[in-house]
């Protein structure tokens, strides 16, 4: 009788004071938890190391690539052919120019580019090669261009109108 007395005074002091502390914890979470999830939600912060800090500075000695011309336009070409034509640009920056990768925007697109680093001041030349075979229209291929460069990629762009090959014809009434 003395075990089940003691224990029944134990579970209610327990159950007292439990709900004693409930009401603080209902305090604190109050000004404390909903606080601090509010003063989050206003100022959301994102730590994401793909993105670039919009306040870093840029590297004043980095190499750049400097193009007379990023844009050229075969104009009307012959179904079937294959036009090439030669960007060439110069390293008006500080350091050694360094192409990793050209890449381009369709498999119909070839770029081949100076391998060697592009000392400050010299040339260097990217060729790309567009196969119109498949091709009708009005064709805008890109070449994006990855260098050690600020920003890393500079992209050219080629343009061609593929004449139709007169296989549909004009249709006679």
């Amino acid at each position: 009788m003395k075990r089940n007395l003691f224990s029944a005074f134990l579970l209610s002091s327990a159950l007292l004071l439990g709900a004693c502390n409930n009401e603080k914890a209902g305090e604190v979470g109050a000004t404390g938890m909903n606080a601090a999830a509010n003063e989050a939600a206003a100022n959301p912060v994102v730590d994401n190391p793909n993105v670039t800090n919009e306040t870093a500075a840029p590297n004043p000695n980095a190499p750049v690539m400097t193009f007379a011309v990023s844009e050229h336009d075969f104009g009307d070409i012959q179904p079937g052919s294959v036009v090439k034509h030669t960007f060439e640009f110069t390293n008006t920056g500080k350091s050694p120019l360094l192409i990793e990768n050209a890449t381009a925007s369709c498999g119909c697109t070839t770029p081949n580019w100076t391998k060697e680093p592009i000392a400050p001041g010299a040339k260097g030349t990217i060729d790309v090669q567009f196969d119109s075979h498949g091709k009708m229209g009005i064709q805008n291929k890109e070449v994006a261009i990855q260098a050690n460069t600020q920003p890393n990629i500079t992209k050219v762009v080629i343009k061609a109108n593929v004449l139709s090959d007169g296989a549909a014809g004009p249709v006679r009434q």
